[in-house]
């Protein structure tokens, strides 16, 4: 059944047809159309815009329809046009021209932005709901190791000391903002279109009110012509997949690195790596791997909607009927993404010797030493510069520094004293460092407590 056709007088070209079908892809909106179209139906009775008896039938079988589908006693059917052409279809099939009157006062136009804001809504609250599960996870792994050293870095070069738990609440960082992008998003997403018809709402007593509480939305749109023309909720949902997935890839690229012989720090689960066709002794992290790939096909669907749209005047353009694949695959890669990292890092096993190890071996207490002669009356710059002098030195011994004897300090400068060698062991270097936001014990345990809080609260 096609929902136009009065107006032509030859038949569609079957490649076309098939060209300007959509039902192979937005068949996954039938719970969303019959939802929308229950609520629609339940206004148009109340309303007195068509007999409530039909409005009854209409309402009845649509939910029989959406019973149907979700058992398997009912197929979509592939021929359809689009997925609010199979449903109106199935409904005229089952009672009569009660059915035909299921579309007054609406149009394809503001039913599939409804379908899509329904769709939108849900799928936000479903990557939240695997965001704080990531959450979790990381904040109890931070608590676990806020007092493991392991090197922090720059330019890929050891730095400074700091703890596994600091590093890993960098993470919590990112994705607690994650989740907060998607509940913006989700806010803009929750208004209602239906009622603004093609493009000029409708003549039809209708009351988007209703329909509104009926679907649960928090408001209503104020344009027509905005409302079934606007996708920025959609561009909004895939930019902040977007992040979520460079987010994730940094991190993935970090654990690919730790697996490696040279760092040693981590080993993941054999129920997360693979192996090799020819080397039996390789254990790939490849699911990080996918993780990292897969985050250029999301940036992919955002450019391709923002190019998409970024020419169409108002108000509906067919080309917008490409928006919904791209949305569905980040939306799916995103979600299948979250579970898999979530179950890899829940089964790592973090080598906290190697961690302190690599710091030890990095001098990344230097900046300590530094703050040590300052405190003793040394301008910065000069401090930079002794300190300087004594790594080359401890590099050319082959020792680090918390092992060079005083008299080797004194080498290099004589305001060295013994009172240096309190401050500058990894277990000083990182508790020192204890300011909001820091590695020391407080800062994190500050830190770790805020994050429960924020978990509690959500």
């Amino acid at each position: 059944m096609r929902l136009w056709g009065g107006r032509f007088s030859g038949q569609t070209n079957e490649a076309a047809a098939h060209f300007n079908s959509s039902i192979s892809f937005d068949m996954r909106l039938y719970k969303q159309d019959i939802i929308g179209s229950i609520a629609h139906a339940r206004m148009l009775g109340r309303q007195g815009i068509i007999p409530v008896a039909d409005s009854e039938k209409i309402t009845g079988a649509l939910a029989e329809i959406l019973a149907d589908i979700e058992n398997g006693a009912l197929e979509i059917d592939q021929q359809a046009e689009d997925i609010h052409s199979f449903v109106e279809a199935e409904l005229i099939k089952r009672i009569g021209d009660a059915g035909r009157r299921l579309h007054t006062g609406r149009s394809r136009n503001d039913q599939v932005a409804l379908d899509m804001r329904m769709y939108v809504l849900e799928e936000i609250d479903s990557l939240n709901a695997l965001l704080v599960n990531l959450l979790n996870a990381l904040l109890a792994t931070s608590k676990a190791h806020y007092r493991s050293i392991m090197p922090g870095l720059t330019h890929l070069q050891k730095a400074q000391p700091i703890t596994l738990g600091h590093h890993l609440m960098a993470y919590f960082q990112m994705f607690k903002r994650d989740y907060r992008r998607l509940a913006n998003c989700r806010q803009i997403a929750d208004e209602m279109p239906l009622g603004s018809g093609a493009l000029a709402a409708t003549v039809y007593p209708i009351d988007r009110e209703y329909v509104r509480e009926q679907l649960g939305f928090s408001a209503i749109t104020e344009n027509s012509l905005d409302a079934v023309s606007d996708r920025d909720f959609c561009v909004e949902l895939l930019a902040c997949l977007s992040i979520i997935m460079m987010h994730l890839s940094r991190f993935c690229e970090e654990l690919i690195l730790w697996t490696t012989d040279s760092v040693g720090f981590i080993e993941i689960s054999d129920a997360y790596t693979t192996g090799s066709s020819i080397m039996p002794q390789k254990k790939n992290p490849d699911m990080a791997e996918l993780i990292r790939g897969k985050t250029g096909r999301v940036y992919g669907s955002l450019m391709g909607v923002l190019t998409l749209l970024k020419g169409l005047p108002l108000a509906y353009n067919k080309d917008m009927q490409e928006d919904k694949e791209a949305v569905f695959d980040a939306v799916d890669t995103v979600k299948s993404c979250l579970v898999v990292f979530c179950g890899m890092f829940e089964n790592i096993t973090f080598n906290t010797a190697a961690m302190q190890k690599s710091a030890k071996g990095g001098y990344t207490n230097a900046t300590d030493a530094a703050d040590w002669l300052v405190k003793k009356g040394v301008p910065f710059r000069n401090a930079h510069e002794i300190t300087g002098k004594l790594v080359l030195y401890a590099i050319e011994q082959g020792k680090p520094l918390e092992e060079l004897t005083l008299a080797e300090l004194r080498l290099v400068s004589d305001i060295f004293d013994a009172d240096i060698f309190d401050h500058i062991s990894l277990n000083a270097s990182v508790n020192a460092r204890n300011v909001t936001g820091g590695p020391g014990e407080g800062a994190m345990l500050e830190a770790i407590g805020k994050a429960r809080k924020f978990l509690e609260e959500i």
